[in-house]
Parts: structure tokens; C-alpha cells; sequence
């Protein structure tokens, strides 16, 4: 069987500034909420590995653009630090980050390879979460006045912008979960949060919008879908509202410039609701985007509560459903997570039916294993169950576009194995192998198959 992409197909890979950058870290910006979480709790961190450990774009940025350009990527996603451009947030940009960025947007166009460029990647300036991070609305008008300096700076260079990459995460780990600073667990704080995160996003949208510059801007989107235990009316409204939360609270306002209305009824009858003004609706109709990113690791499997919610205990997402581990299912053993490759395939078809089959495209999919140096062979890592994976998804993903779904390209996550939050290097996730000591890159196998891939526009398989 032959797999043939569309003319044009965006081959890639999708990084972020504070999982890569690392040199210059406190000498050239400004503190973010992981560099003080770090300070303070570095036991929270695998091996007590923080975020100044990394592949170190920040000098290697030339080598990784070659190493890029010889896996055959014809675009890349990377996101800019806030708190490097702009240190305290809010005030004098700071040339040296000017000039890296610079470099980095030149060079990567100069070796014919689009940048695709996100304003915010987890990184918040600590400056800016002080005065609450995005429970202050001063926030979101500071994060609105740093994305225009950003497309004024680069704007005409850069054709392929993206406002949040996976905006419910800060939400989910920062005010639900506790694996992200502030670490607060409190689901209306956590509301406030994703709908703040939503104005911000709709309030540079509106200044990308009035500034008429090139290109178009988007948002990246880590969607999983909901899929009930059984047809059984119950499982279908866990599933329902397991959707409503942790994919349609983003999708629907900038797709639609609006939240959907169940989604509204089901916070306010838990008196969930964020505070909103009267503006706001108008500000979220403006927020529609031109280009959407899909993240696609695993799917959620839900059922309806097997027991009762104790009315003393703080309201949480999981009073509307239980997770369900369905028998027999393919699982990752190292990140946890199943591996359900159809599940790229309904995304695309949901927002084909259901949201006017918006310009997508995938910006991240990947799987992270741990020790693989057990996979040497000849000193290359035979990662050939990362193949398989991406070929797995790949097949889907042609099945969508065959069938009429606007995707648009493929970005693995991630490039070079690179530092992941609270995992550190737990799980390497790169086509690049990164010997973190000494700095050295080797290519894996999976690296060369993508390379091939790329070239080709597509693969054949028996």
C-alpha cells in the first residue's frame, strides 16, 4: 500500500523555547514560574534535572537547523520566550533575544524550512504570575501587548502564528492536578484561568488582525477525544462532559467565537462560573482563528460514576465521569498512555462535520520511551517502535484527507530528545538522540525513516 500526501504537505517537527533553549537562561532573561518552582522543589523533578539542562538551542541553534534541514523538514514549530524578549513581562524588550530570534527565524528560511511560531509555550514570566498569572486581566492585556511587539519584530518573516499551545494544560496541572506551578487545586480558580487564557488569546487575534500583516494566526489545541465505555445514556453524558471541559472549553470559542452553551448551564449549575464583563463576548467573537494545531497523544476513555460524590469534597471535574481502562487496550508502558491511532482520524472527521472543516494540521504526535540506549545497534538507537507509531497514525491521518479533512501537514514532537517538565529526560521523545553531558546529536533510525518519509511525501507499506 502506497501513502501519498497532498502537494505541499508540511513535514516537521515542533519544539518549545524553554524545553530547548537553556544557555543564556538567567544571564539574557527573565525568571519564569519553572525556573522558581525548580529553585524551591527540585525534588518534583525527575533526577532533579531543571530547566537550564536542555539541548541547548541557544548556542547549537545553526548545527540543529542543519540537523532539521537533513532530516528533510520543511517546517518546524518552535515557540519565543516571553520572559526572554520582554524579562519582567511588561516592560523594555531585551535586544539580545531579538537578535537570537533573529537568527534562528533567518536561518531557518534560509535553509527552505517555514517557521511556525508559538507565543506561548508554559512559560510564564514570573513577574507575571506574582500578580496572578491569568487570574489578573492585567495579565492578559500584558500577554496582548508582548504577542504585538512579537509580530512587529517578526511579522514579516514569520506567515504561521499560534497564540497557546495546549492552553488547558497550565489549567489542568497549574489549578487542578498539581504537575504545574502554582499548584493550586481549586476548579473556579482553574475556570478563571482557561477563560482569562481564552480573552487572551481572542485579544492578539485582534491585534494580529488590525496590525494586516502577512500570513495568519492560529492556536495549538491538544485534543483527546471522549470516548464512552458503552452506548449505555449515562456513559454517552460522561463522555459529553468530559468534552465539554477538556476539549470543546477551548475549541468552540475559537472556532465558533463562543462557548458552547451546555458547557455554560453545566458551570453555572455547579456554581463554576468565571467572573465575566460585558465585553468579553465580543472580545471572544473576535478570537475565530485562520489555522488550527492538532496535538494528538492518547484518547479519553470515560463511564459514568460507579460511586457517589461526597458534597463536602471541592467540586472537580471527575464529579461528571470516571476514567475507564478499557480491556485490552495498546498501551505505551513508559509515559502510561494508550496508543489508539484512530483516534487522529475522528478528530479530523469531528471538526470536518461539526466546526466547518477548518485549515488544520497535526503539530504534534510522538511517543517517549524511556532508557533507550538499550535500542543501540552500531551506535545509532533502533527506534522502530517509533516508526511503527508514526506510520500508525500516518495511515489514519491519510484516511481523513482522503475522505475530505483539511489537514494541512504533520510535526512529530519532538525533533532532539529534549527536557519535558516534571519527567526532565525520563522519556526521550526526538528523532535526534542527545547525549545531554556532552551535547553530542546522533540521528535515530526513526530520523532517517521521517527523512525518507519527507522526501518521498509519503511511504509505501506491504
Amino acid at each position: 500500500m502506497k501513502y501519498v500526501f497532498p502537494e505541499n504537505f508540511w513535514w516537521g517537527s515542533a519544539s518549545s523555547a524553554l524545553q530547548s533553549e537553556g544557555e543564556g537562561y538567567y544571564t539574557s532573561r527573565g525568571e519564569t514560574t519553572w525556573d522558581h518552582w525548580f529553585a524551591r522543589q527540585p525534588h518534583r523533578f525527575h533526577q532533579e534535572i531543571g530547566p537550564q539542562d536542555t539541548s541547548q538551542f541557544y548556542r547549537y541553534w545553526q548545527e540543529d537547523i542543519q540537523l532539521l534541514k537533513q532530516l528533510n523538514h520543511n517546517s518546524f514549530r518552535t515557540s519565543l520566550s516571553w520572559a526572554r524578549l520582554i524579562p519582567d513581562g511588561i516592560g523594555e524588550v531585551n535586544p539580545e533575544a531579538v537578535t537570537f530570534y533573529n537568527q534562528v527565524i533567518n536561518e531557518l528560511i534560509e535553509q527552505g524550512i517555514t517557521p511556525f511560531i508559538t507565543l506561548f509555550h508554559f512559560d510564564m514570566p514570573m513577574a507575571m504570575q506574582e500578580i496572578g498569572g491569568w487570574e489578573n486581566r492585567e495579565v492578559v492585556d500584558a500577554y496582548a501587548r508582548y504577542a504585538k511587539i512579537c509580530f512587529e519584530l517578526f511579522g514579516d518573516r514569520v506567515l504561521h502564528w499560534f497564540t497557546f499551545n495546549e492552553p488547558i494544560v497550565p489549567v489542568e496541572g497549574g489549578y487542578l492536578y498539581d504537575f504545574h506551578y502554582p499548584n493550586v487545586v481549586d476548579f473556579r480558580r482553574a475556570a478563571t484561568v482557561a477563560y482569562h487564557t481564552v480573552l487572551a488569546h481572542a485579544k492578539a487575534v485582534q491585534a494580529f488582525r488590525a496590525g494586516h500583516y502577512a500570513g495568519e494566526i492560529g492556536i495549538v489545541l491538544n485534543l483527546t477525544p471522549s470516548y464512552p465505555r458503552s452506548q449505555n445514556p449515562e456513559d454517552q453524558k460522561a463522555a459529553h462532559h468530559a468534552d465539554l471541559l477538556f476539549n470543546r472549553s477551548f475549541l468552540d470559542p475559537v472556532l465558533r467565537g463562543k462557548y458552547p452553551a451546555d458547557l455554560v448551564e453545566l458551570l453555572k449549575d455547579y456554581d463554576q462560573l468565571p467572573k465575566c464583563q460585558e465585553e468579553d463576548s465580543g472580545t471572544i467573537a473576535e478570537g475565530k482563528i485562520d489555522l488550527l494545531g492538532i496535538n494528538y497523544y492518547q484518547p479519553r476513555r470515560v463511564k459514568y460514576r460507579d460511586s457517589i460524590v461526597n458534597p463536602l469534597m471541592p467540586f472537580m471535574p471527575e464529579w461528571l465521569f470516571d476514567n475507564y481502562e478499557m480491556p485490552g487496550r495498546k498501551m505505551n508502558p513508559y509515559r502510561g498512555w494508550e496508543i489508539y491511532e484512530p483516534g487522529i482520524y475522528d478528530i479530523l472527521v469531528n471538526l470536518r462535520d461539526n466546526y466547518g472543516n477548518p485549515r488544520c494540521f497535526i503539530s504534534e504526535n510522538g511517543m517517549g520511551v524511556e532508557n533507550e540506549q538499550r535500542f543501540i545497534e552500531n551506535g545509532q538507537i533502533n527506534d522502530q517502535y517509533r516508526i511503527d507509531f508514526i506510520s500508525g497514525h500516518l495511515k489514519w491521518l491519510h484516511k481523513g484527507i482522503s475522505e475530505g479533512c483539511n489537514c494541512l501537514g504533520y510535526h512529530m514532537w519532538t525533533f532532539i530528545d529534549n527536557w519535558s517538565w516534571c519527567n526532565a529526560y525520563k522519556n526521550r521523545y526526538g528523532f535526534v538522540q542527545l547525549d545531554l553531558a556532552t551535547q553530542k546529536r546522533t540521528i535515530k533510525k526513526s530520523g532517517e525513516w521521517f527523512a525518507i518519509t519527507a522526501f518521498n511525501n509519503g511511504f509505501n507499506e506491504e
